[in-house]
């Protein structure tokens, strides 16, 4: 079953897919996010196209682990997401996945300043990805 990975900020939502068999996220493609209608239907044609069978959220929790503000604004984003698809949605914690893709782009030679909606789209790559190999794991025990 192929999942889709979401990374959702206030101006971009990175997205991220699994292969078919859900062992390999891949990053996708960034939505801007100008206005929640058309973010939200740019979501549901990607699950509609690629087939998708779950979606995972990244839940932006403090580094504490505590729930700020911002997880609030993606939660009422994930309310107004449900009412167009009946693909089983679940959250991720997506502390630092930002800033680890911003160190995967360097070390792969990626230039500083430049590509941040790329690491938009490797972030919900990270929190897919993560998903992935904990669903994979539990499988095998």
């Amino acid at each position: 079953m192929r999942s889709l990975g979401l990374d959702i900020g206030d101006r971009r939502i990175g997205v991220a897919l699994s292969d078919p068999e859900g062992i390999l996220a891949s990053t996708f493609s960034v939505i801007e996010r100008k206005d929640d209608s058309l973010a939200i239907k740019a979501i549901i044609d990607v699950v509609n196209q690629k087939e998708v069978g779950q979606i995972i959220v990244g839940l932006p929790r403090s580094l504490d682990g505590s729930l700020g503000w911002q997880v609030e604004k993606v939660k009422q984003f994930i309310r107004r997401l449900r009412r167009y698809t009946k693909v089983p949605m679940d959250y991720r914690d997506e502390r630092l996945t930002t800033v680890m893709a911003r160190r995967l782009r360097r070390m792969s030679g990626g230039k500083k300043g430049r590509g941040k909606g790329g690491d938009d789209a490797q972030a919900a790559a990270i929190i897919l990805q993560s998903y992935l190999d904990e669903s994979q794991q539990s499988e095998l025990t």
